[in-house]
């Protein structure tokens, strides 16, 4: 991610890595753009960049694994962020297993949830995937130091950005 805006260093989200399979082939990429969206029922939604890969493969998935990471794994950030996987398998670069509905989940993501895609939303350059949490995993406690917006500053995208 290169050029933050204003607008982007007030909100420093937390980055996630959204993975999806659909017909055997599986994406993921590094996603800076996803909130909770409702209570009950529980609803999150992911916004997935439209010239990438992700969102091809995405686009006829049942599923997507959201992830969190840890503020000291810039790695994953940068594979899934500064790759692409028209030219990359990310997935034979790191660990993972199939989770719900065969959704890659990464095993080094200390926090994640599978979520059913109810609804896509069309949002200019990026499409929003409305999910039903159907799995989740975090860890105990409340010490985990999220990577966030403003540490995916240096990596550049994978893909073309609109």
């Amino acid at each position: 991610m290169t050029d933050l805006d204003p607008f982007t260093d007030v909100l420093n989200c937390p980055l996630y890595v959204v993975t999806a399979e659909a017909a055997g082939e599986r994406a993921g990429c590094l996603v800076g753009f996803g909130s909770q969206c409702s209570i009950r029922p529980p609803r999150f939604v992911v916004w997935l960049s439209n010239a990438n890969r992700t969102y091809r493969v995405a686009a006829r998935a049942d599923r997507l694994a959201v992830h969190l990471l840890r503020h000291d794994q810039g790695h994953l950030a940068r594979l899934f962020g500064g790759e692409t996987g028209d030219s990359t398998d990310k997935f034979a670069r790191t660990a993972w297993h199939p989770g719900p509905g065969g959704a890659p989940v990464l095993d080094e993501a200390p926090a994640w949830f599978v979520g059913r895609i109810e609804s896509r939303l069309e949002g200019g350059d990026h499409v929003g995937f409305l999910l039903a949490p159907e799995a989740a995993q975090h860890p105990a406690g409340n010490g985990l130091r999220l990577l966030s917006l403003a540490d995916g500053h240096g990596i550049t995208p994978g893909h073309p950005v609109n």
